[in-house]
């Protein structure tokens, strides 16, 4: 029914409204009696590829992925379509608008998606207050973590302590956003010096809790192997718990749209199909250089259920969807693990 009836309604309208039109609606629909219900028996799947990770069950590997619901305001809802867990954010200290609309492109030939939202969100005590909701006892909750577009580099530190300390009871892992390519020197931050910083007082301010959470980084798809090796260096050196590989791109190498049209689109990160060769190859590099078995949660270009198999036998733990989910519709998680 998706994508016969809903999908070419959706993609009749600009990108980002069709975006605020389906939460609105996903919401409305629940609020029938029995309608969450429905979905659960539609879309959830048996919990036949359930994986213990951190201390923490996951009755599934599939998570939705950073950026869908920022700012906490669906999470129960998706978890009716079937996802073992669910990451929100990324969010910052303080509300802030994102980059000047459109920001937001499909790129259907490709299966592709272009964004440069610019972490638009309601600032992390919104989502705080949302996350204390009651919530399905085996929903597992990620919490992504950026900084403000106006906080400098030097000061980004204060706004990763800020969100860490916002959502500490109310999270079960954390992400730290180093690698969107819409905030403005952002990604500087990946470089080893500024990024071990992070992480290590992250780290210590995250052992002092009575009940610490694991720490994840999510990196770009556009590192050289010697910027990779770094982050294995700092993986290694910083005891973070993961990764999670990997954000968008910013490369449009190989792209089935014409040129005009993507140059007319402008700057943005890409995702989707795209970009999946790129994500499980870095994934594959990941696992054969480093030292110790990290966890790697993949992300990238998932939309069949060989796209799933070929995330895990590059050695990822756990498979994030995103722009997959726009294209599939709601049987995505039940699909992939069939």
């Amino acid at each position: 029914m998706y994508r016969l009836l809903l999908k070419p309604i959706f993609f009749s309208l600009d990108p980002e409204k069709a975006h605020h039109f389906t939460f609105n609606l996903i919401r409305w629909m629940h609020r029938i009696p029995g309608f969450g219900a429905i979905s659960r028996a539609m879309y959830r799947p048996a919990d036949t590829d359930s994986i213990d990770l951190w201390g923490l069950h996951f009755p599934n590997r599939i998570g939705m992925a950073a950026g869908f619901d920022k700012d906490g305001k669906l999470y129960r809802e998706l978890y009716n379509y079937g996802f073992g867990f669910i990451e929100v954010g990324t969010v910052t200290p303080k509300a802030q608008p994102g980059n000047p609309k459109p920001r937001l492109f499909r790129l259907p030939a490709d299966e592709a998606l272009i964004n440069r939202m610019g972490f638009n969100n309601g600032g992390v005590e919104e989502l705080a207050e949302r996350l204390k909701a009651k919530r399905p006892k085996d929903l597992i909750i990620g919490g992504n973590i950026g900084k403000n577009k106006l906080t400098p580099n030097e000061n980004a530190l204060d706004d990763y302590r800020i969100c860490r300390k916002a959502l500490h009871p109310y999270v079960d892992y954390f992400v730290v956003n180093v690698s969107s390519p819409n905030t403005p020197n952002l990604r500087d931050l990946q470089e080893k010096e500024p990024l071990k910083r992070i992480l290590k007082a992250l780290k210590e301010d995250n052992a002092a809790e009575e009940n610490p959470k694991p720490i994840l980084l999510k990196i770009a798809p556009d590192l050289s192997d010697a910027q990779l090796d770094d982050i294995i260096e700092i993986v290694e050196e910083t005891q973070i718990e993961g990764l999670i590989a990997t954000n968008t791109t910013i490369s449009r190498e190989g792209l089935k749209t014409p040129t005009s049209i993507v140059e007319a689109i402008g700057a943005g990160g890409l995702s989707g199909k795209p970009v999946k060769a790129r994500s499980t190859e870095v994934i594959r590099y990941l696992k054969k250089n480093s030292k110790t078995d990290f966890p790697i949660i993949a992300v990238g270009g998932v939309q069949t259920k060989a796209d799933y198999l070929e995330k895990l036998e590059a050695g990822a733990s756990l498979v994030q969807v995103y722009t997959g989910f726009i294209y599939e519709g709601p049987g995505l998680v039940k699909k992939l693990l069939a």
